[in-house]
């Protein structure tokens, strides 16, 4: 999977998710820890890790790094291992940076987004008329919502979210490819003070900057 195509379908992924965190509408287990986590954060900052698993079993090479968000639609996505790459949301624009080909893309929040399930983080749809929410059973000590699109196009078959103590702990995509994308989160911070510079991106001087219309 090239660098592209993987931070195109983990960007949707990753917004995906704080919009489950943001609409609590569920009545089962996870409907209180996802009711308190609204209630109680606004931002929060922390560690993940992510790796892809192919439709055969083979598992492809994790990433890891550090994160931040503050709703709504402010975002900073900072891979630091294999390989450096940052996803930079400022409400307005987000900028994908690669440092090894020194290149940015700039799009608008939207465009970036399109037609994946993070568009609703953004006010463009609701997430019952969009997706089908059930529960799933408890496992792995996490209590867990499922939610399938209701679009065929959507290039996904569903996205689990798993809490633990009240914090989101993983989430599971399965691609329309039948590979499985896990990203476990840890370290959560919640409501840290963050000035906005941390959701501010200015490229760096020769980078080669691509605006997408």
């Amino acid at each position: 999977m090239s660098r592209t195509t993987w931070f195109t379908r983990f960007f949707g992924l990753v917004f995906f998710g704080l919009y489950l965190l943001c609409t609590p509408v569920w009545a089962n287990p996870a409907q209180q820890q996802l009711e308190s986590f609204v209630a109680q954060v606004q931002a929060a900052t922390g560690g993940f890790s992510q790796y892809t698993v192919g439709a055969q079993g083979q598992t492809k090479p994790a990433q890891s790094g550090q994160f931040a968000f503050q709703r709504p639609g402010r975002f900073k996505w900072d891979v630091q291992k294999p390989y450096a790459q940052q996803i930079i949301s400022d409400g307005l624009q987000l900028f994908q940076f690669d440092p090894d080909l020194n290149q940015v893309t700039v799009r608008k929040v939207d465009q970036a987004i399109g037609t994946s399930p993070a568009a609703i983080l953004f006010g463009s749809g609701s997430l019952e008329q969009s997706f089908t929410v059930t529960a799933l059973p408890d496992k792995d000590g996490l209590v867990w919502l499922r939610a399938k699109p209701r679009d065929g196009q959507a290039g996904f078959v569903h996205v689990d979210l798993g809490f633990r103590e009240g914090s989101p702990a993983r989430i599971i995509l399965l691609d329309a490819f039948g590979q499985n994308t896990h990203i476990d989160f840890s370290g959560l911070v919640r409501n840290p003070s963050m000035p906005d510079q941390v959701f501010k991106f200015v490229p760096p001087q020769g980078a080669d900057v691509v605006r997408m219309q």
